[in-house]
Parts: C-alpha cells; sequence; structure tokens
C-alpha cells in the first residue's frame, strides 16, 4: 500500500460529477456572486470588527477555545488563513443583505402567515394495527396505562423509546397534513384518537401548543426564509455556464442545473 495519495483538483471535480452534486456546488457558487453583486448595487460593505465578530461567534460554535483547534479545524477543511476570512466575511454580507432587503417585511410575513409559526410539543408511537391502537387510546382515556409505559412496548428505536417518543417542538409544516390538522385543533394535554396514515397509525399525546412569539430569534427566521427565496428565484432566472472539463467550456440546461 503506497505510504501517499496524491488527489488532484480533476479528481475532485470527477468525483463530484459521479456522486451527482454539481448542481448543489453551482447553486452555492452562484449564490455568493449573486449577493456580492446586490451587496455592491445596494452600497452595503463589511468592516473589521464585524468579520472579528463572526469569528467569534464561529469559534464558539465549533468549541474552538485554543488556537489549536481553530488551526486543527482550518486543516481539517483545507482553509487557508485567507480562505477563513473570506469565509467570515462572506457570512457577515449574507446577514447584512438580507436584512437589507427583508427586515421590513418581517411583520407582515409574520401576521400574514402567524398559523405557520404555532408549534406544538408532541410524542408519537407508530403502530401497524388500528385496533390495537384504538384499544390502548381508550386504556390512556380510563387511565389504565400511561403513555410512557405504551412508548417502552411498542417503539422499536432505544433512543426514541427511552425518550417515551418526545418529538420535540415541532410547527405546522412539520407534521403530515392530516395530523397538523389535528393537532393544532387539541386543547393540550391531551391525548389525540389514533390517526391513519400511510406510514402506520399515529397515537400521539399533545403536551403543549405554543403561541409564536415575533422576538430576536422569529425575526432572523422570517429573513432568512424571504432571503432564501429570493436567492432561489434569482438563480433560477441565470443561465449557467461551466468549465468542468480542461479542453471545452459545457453549458448545461438551466433545468439540469437546478433539478
Amino acid at each position: 500500500m503506497p505510504q501517499h495519495l496524491t488527489i488532484s483538483n480533476s479528481d475532485i471535480i470527477r468525483s463530484l460529477k459521479l456522486s451527482c452534486q454539481i448542481p448543489n456546488f453551482l447553486e452555492a457558487i452562484a449564490f455568493k456572486k449573486i449577493i456580492a453583486e446586490a451587496a455592491q448595487e445596494a452600497g452595503i460593505q463589511v468592516e473589521e470588527e464585524e468579520i472579528q465578530k463572526e469569528s467569534e461567534k464561529l469559534r464558539l460554535e465549533h468549541k474552538l477555545v485554543k488556537a489549536k483547534d481553530t488551526w486543527n479545524w482550518l486543516r481539517k477543511y483545507h482553509l487557508s488563513l485567507n480562505d477563513f476570512e473570506e469565509l467570515l466575511h462572506d457570512k457577515v454580507l449574507y446577514e447584512k443583505l438580507a436584512n437589507h432587503l427583508f427586515s421590513t417585511q418581517v411583520e407582515r410575513v409574520f401576521y400574514e402567515h402567524q398559523v405557520d409559526y404555532v408549534a406544538a410539543v408532541t410524542y408519537e408511537i407508530i403502530l401497524d394495527d388500528r385496533d390495537l391502537a384504538l384499544e390502548l387510546f381508550y386504556a390512556l382515556e380510563e387511565g389504565e396505562v400511561t403513555f410512557q409505559e405504551i412508548a417502552r412496548l411498542y417503539i422499536q428505536e432505544p433512543e426514541l423509546r427511552r425518550a417515551g417518543g418526545y418529538q420535540g417542538l415541532k410547527h405546522r409544516k412539520d407534521f403530515r397534513p392530516e395530523i397538523a390538522a389535528a393537532v393544532f385543533a387539541a386543547s393540550p394535554p391531551e391525548i389525540l384518537k389514533p390517526i391513519s396514515t400511510q406510514k402506520g397509525v399515529y397515537l400521539i399525546w399533545i403536551e403543549e401548543i405554543i403561541q409564536p412569539q415575533l422576538d430576536e430569534q422569529l425575526r432572523q427566521q422570517i429573513i432568512t426564509e424571504l432571503f432564501s427565496a429570493w436567492l432561489k428565484q434569482q438563480f433560477e432566472s441565470l443561465e449557467i455556464v461551466t468549465q468542468l472539463d480542461s479542453d471545452s467550456n459545457l453549458q448545461l440546461p438551466n433545468e439540469l442545473l437546478k433539478a
């Protein structure tokens, strides 16, 4: 076995092509160019202190406490210091442009789509037999058994079983449509009557329905959603030309690049 392995740029591109990842990378490259051009037109610039602040944020997110940790992280992702600074610059520019374009639209979007931001804390068990699900449902209503006891008996996945079927906090879009309608019409705490779907029969305990508050976290979420949709729209209007082969230009149809 060789002690050293050389991987060239052409090897990397070839691997990306064969793994069918080229469209995703082209989209990311196009997004970067779209953002840079739009920011320039809007007169948006990134200041040194903003890059420093973003650096501290990234190091905190990745637990890069010591300088050695940061160097190892850079090595892992084959990034130079210049690359790292460019990465930080791009993140700041993304956020500043997004806020510039859509910060004034947040309140309107929130109130028009407020129902989409309502969340539910739920536990669920998926069964194959509706009769069994109904039997368990009535036993729960009578207090003959607890939801956690049923979860221990019928959930196969160990971690989910230990958590009693806990699903965390989910929004309407995170549920199947037929389940969302029942969940958000409930009055927690409540056990829903079994709901049959193609995946199985759902037995759901709703612990809490959380009404949305337009705090800073949700504000940034809405801005990001609006900005992502805008980027997609800009990208779809472009004609992309790639130079994937060393000896020729390859122009791919937009419907293939954006599939």
